[in-house]
């Protein structure tokens, strides 16, 4: 059953958030040249792969996640370096972090579903090796955070300094998946017979 190219969605938010002006660097032309082989071996998606990801309900649901989790961080950030500078706000930061936990959840949990669904395993695929490392670290020190707050083991201060330390991993692992994503939309034309537009109704 095809889902209206939700794979699209994710397509169109990394396009929004990709800030390199030469797509051909990153090989979005490169491919319609005499090293299409080449291409097709280092393509993040195979044709099937990118079937599956544009015919799945997850990855909308990604899509959605994402930019959420995103806007939660930057509320908590501004939050824990509120309290951190000139003490206000506190419980506010400390549930802000607990809120930012919980939408991570929501996306690791829904993000292993995609990946099983696209990549045919929950964790470690080839294509998101990496990605899926720095998102375990990140879960990690989020999920330290809660063990610490429910403790009631950590001053405030120690909470915010481990959130600060989530929250760096969290940006390193979304400009991971930034870059990845935006490879898969740089190497769209090696399988335009698998695209499909938003107009194909569900089968």
């Amino acid at each position: 059953m095809y889902v209206f190219g939700f794979g699209t969605v994710l397509d169109t938010w990394v396009a929004a958030v990709d800030g390199n002006p030469w797509p051909a660097h990153a090989g979005s032309s490169a491919c319609a040249t005499d090293v299409k082989a080449k291409c097709l071996r280092e393509a993040l998606y195979t044709p099937e792969q990118r079937h599956r990801r544009d015919s799945t309900i997850w990855t909308l649901v990604q899509a959605i996640l994402a930019p959420v989790q995103f806007l939660v961080f930057l509320v908590s950030l501004a939050l824990v370096i509120l309290y951190l500078t000139t003490g206000a706000a506190e419980s506010a930061a400390i549930v802000s972090v607990v809120v930012k936990t919980l939408v991570l959840y929501a996306i690791m949990v829904t993000g292993a579903i995609w990946e099983r669904v696209v990549f045919g395993r929950f964790l470690f695929a080839p294509a998101f090796f990496w990605e899926d490392v720095v998102s375990i670290l990140v879960l990690g020190l989020h999920s330290l955070y809660l063990v610490a707050l429910a403790s009631g083991a950590a001053s405030v201060e120690t909470l915010m300094a481990i959130a600060l330390a989530a929250y760096a991993s969290y940006v390193v692992n979304a400009a991971q998946f930034i870059v990845k994503f935006s490879k898969g939309r740089a190497d769209r034309p090696l399988n335009s017979g698998t695209r499909h537009s938003f107009a194909r109704a569900a089968e």
